[in-house]
């Protein structure tokens, strides 16, 4: 984005000639006449750069500075005077003045002075924006629900043993980061944290990518490779979409949490590996132990700990401070800082299949086609208009003869399931239930 340049001068000629030349160097240009003209716009207009005169009237360049150090403690502001002393070149600089230039002053040396303060002016917001976005990923699971702080809680809990852990939960809802909040409070932070998606690999490139090969093992392996679980050796290996793993590879997944021991493929030497095991799924375990999909003995090895992630339509409260969050994330690209109240109440009402990442995603969009600060309710995507009515809308005719609560439920149910084409994790999210309670109902109304 071009850098906007505030000039705060009042002498008229000197913000003509300023404003000609930050123009010819390709920057956007606000010019103000008088101190309180040019606080007004550091707080419209957010510009990346303030000049600043030092002798105004009504309000000096001095007041000015420190006004606008308290609208953005961070913004560049160069101070020119044809007064200068050393005593006020030092009062400037302690007020938070970047630099001091005096009156008549070379007009390359100026550009190049803004260049290296703009440069200087982004790799801070960077290393600000990455600080933050490090701290956010591994050590803050954002909400405030009772379910999150309880989940914040367990982690802190169990984060310091070794026992293995099972998170669930619908695919969006932060499994990831749930393991690596557990890895990064573990004494085991500063080891490597390996993720593997156990979904993305056929079954043979899968054992490769776990426990590694010998060259000549099969077709390709024209070298040695070192699979995950030595690369987290004395860290943390993620399992991710756990459930998906072959019979076969579960077998073998068993025999190295039991003994800590495996070969790579080809290989006949026995390694020893000190890894701890988070794994993660959305699926429902007991459904896949029930249907021969998933080996017990290995589900019990591997949910030693449980942790469940609820879907952020029973987190609701939460959606504030995530929107907030994506918005600090993505928002400094574009210089989106808001998002309107009429925005924030359509986003709270909708229901959100796709969790917290799908929530992720439509602040990231909503700040790339905004056109100024705020998020409104324009700049969000169409399905967050036309999401079904919450409960309180619905309207019921009661015929005369009444009504079966229970054949109300059943018929509620079969077209749920008819609108998701049978799936009945979408089911339950059009139903505004969980999966586990769909099973449920479905059963008591012997629907499967």
């Amino acid at each position: 984005m071009t850098p906007k340049i505030l000039i705060v001068d009042d002498e008229e000629h000197m913000c003509w000639a300023l404003e000609r030349a930050m123009r010819q160097e390709g920057y956007q240009t606000l010019v103000a006449t008088r101190g309180l003209m040019g606080l007004d716009l550091i707080r419209d207009e957010q510009p990346s750069l303030v000049i600043l005169d030092l002798r105004m009237p009504e309000l000096d360049g001095m007041e000015v500075l420190k006004r606008a150090k308290k609208i953005n403690p961070k913004l560049p502001v160069i101070m020119l005077t044809a007064h200068g002393t050393i005593e006020t070149a030092i009062e400037a600089m302690k007020i938070g003045a970047t630099d001091y230039i005096t009156k008549p002053f070379d007009l390359d040396e100026l550009k190049l002075v803004i260049k290296q303060n703009l440069l200087l002016s982004q790799l801070e917001t960077e290393v600000t924006f990455l600080r933050s976005e490090l701290t956010s990923k591994y050590d803050n699971m954002v909400g405030q629900s009772k379910v999150i702080k309880d989940i914040i809680s367990l982690i802190e809990r169990v984060a310091g043993s070794n026992a293995s852990v099972l998170i669930t939960g619908e695919s969006g809802t932060g499994k990831e980061v749930a393991a690596v909040a557990l890895h990064q409070n573990s004494p085991r932070s500063h080891e490597p944290f390996i993720p593997v998606n156990c979904a993305a690999l056929p079954e043979q490139l899968l054992e490769s990518e776990l426990f590694g090969h010998e060259r000549g093992a099969f077709t390709g392996a024209t070298s040695r490779k070192l699979g995950r679980f030595e690369l987290a050796d004395k860290g943390t290996i993620f399992l991710d979409e756990i459930a998906e793993m072959s019979m076969n590879m579960q077998a073998k997944l068993l025999r190295v949490l039991q003994e800590k021991t495996f070969e790579r493929v080809g290989g006949t030497e026995t390694l020893s590996v000190d890894v701890r095991v988070i794994a993660a799924t959305n699926r429902q375990m007991d459904e896949a132990i029930k249907k021969g999909q998933f080996r017990e003995d290995l589900f019990y090895r591997l949910n030693v700990i449980h942790i469940h992630l609820p879907p952020l339509r029973e987190r609701k409260e939460d959606i504030p401070l995530l929107a907030g969050h994506f918005l600090q994330k993505f928002g400094h690209t574009y210089q989106v800082n808001k998002i309107s109240p009429e925005a924030m109440d359509l986003l709270c009402k909708y229901h959100w299949p796709g969790n917290i990442r799908e929530l992720q995603n439509v602040i990231e969009r909503s700040t790339i086609i905004c056109r100024d600060n705020e998020i409104r309710p324009e700049h969000l995507p169409r399905d967050i208009y036309t999401a079904p009515k919450s409960t309180s809308d619905i309207i019921v005719e009661f015929p005369e003869q009444g009504l079966s609560l229970e054949e109300l439920e059943k018929e509620l149910i079969l077209k749920a399931l008819e609108k998701s084409g049978g799936n009945q994790t979408k089911a339950a999210q059009l139903l505004g239930i969980t999966r586990s309670a769909l099973l449920y109902r479905s059963q008591k109304h012997n629907i499967f």
